[in-house]
């Protein structure tokens, strides 16, 4: 019998954790990702007060979103050279920031960290594809060491590009967290399509909805789920095709009042395709 999917949504590391997941629970919904973006948050006592809210609202935490310091402009212009390992003068404090997410994640006892790579070169003998590599391997080698997946978020590389450093980096604790919006909004690729490449790897998904870009320099624009371009029937089908039987985790990357309208739109499209 095929396993039902569960529905979540992302929540933030350093709010009122308990004001958190009793508003997640509210919701109708028992999974979240934390995003955490300030690797001063990652302390004893966030682990205390997370694990303590998660229990009490009974309220899974699939995966810890791991940011990271120094710049990242999310556009095509300046993306590149400011986001992820990519950038060679941000790279070892960005690799050592990722460990103490991992560390964090282990302590609270989620299963993975999930993060942006960056604009990963399609060229392999390019010198910025091979110190990504390098530092993504060192990283993952450590969630290994302490039973963590380490999950590439989809956006600034190709799937197939994608599945070039997966299979380089050659472990089997690497995954990959679909933002289908982030294909669209990146122009990299048809989410629905993507996961002939990335299927079998897909640990999580971000629930996110968007445009092709139509500026050369910018994004394509994020629309509220039901809105862009993702086919979400065919994409939830697809992925139930590969045994995905995780959780959908409803991102929408606005602030105020109308955000959690369009967060409650989700839920409603959502919950029948679960």
């Amino acid at each position: 019998m095929e396993s039902k999917l569960r529905l979540g949504v992302i929540a933030g590391l350093g709010r009122d954790c308990d004001k958190e997941m009793a508003g997640i629970a509210e919701l109708g919904l028992n999974t979240c990702q934390i995003a955490c973006w300030d690797p001063l948050l990652y302390t004893s006592e966030n682990v205390s007060l997370l694990k303590t809210a998660s229990e009490r609202y009974g309220i899974e935490i699939t995966s810890i979103w791991a940011g990271y310091s120094g710049p990242a402009v999310w556009d095509f212009i300046q993306g590149p050279s400011t986001i992820g390992l990519v950038p060679p003068e941000y790279r070892a404090m960005r690799v050592e920031v990722l460990k103490k997410g991992a560390d964090f994640a282990a302590a609270v006892g989620v299963p993975s960290i999930t993060t942006h790579a960056g604009f990963i070169p399609e060229n392999p003998s390019d010198p910025l594809y091979v110190g990504t590599v390098d530092a993504l391997r060192e990283v993952v080698e450590y969630c290994r060491r302490l039973g963590l997946y380490f999950c590439f978020e989809t956006g600034q590389e190709t799937p197939v590009t994608l599945l070039r450093v997966i299979q380089a980096i050659g472990m089997d604790n690497v995954g990959v967290n679909l933002d289908p919006a982030n294909l669209l909004m990146y122009g990299k690729a048809n989410p629905v399509d993507a996961l002939d490449i990335l299927g079998p790897y897909v640990k999580g998904v971000h629930a996110k909805d968007g445009e092709y870009p139509t500026d050369p320099n910018n994004l394509g624009c994020e629309k509220p789920l039901g809105e862009g371009r993702v086919n979400f029937p065919m994409l939830v089908a697809k992925l139930k095709s590969f045994g995905f039987d995780g959780a959908l985790t409803i991102e929408r990357e606005i602030s105020g009042p109308q955000q959690m309208e369009d967060i409650k739109q989700a839920i409603r499209i959502l919950m029948p395709l679960l």
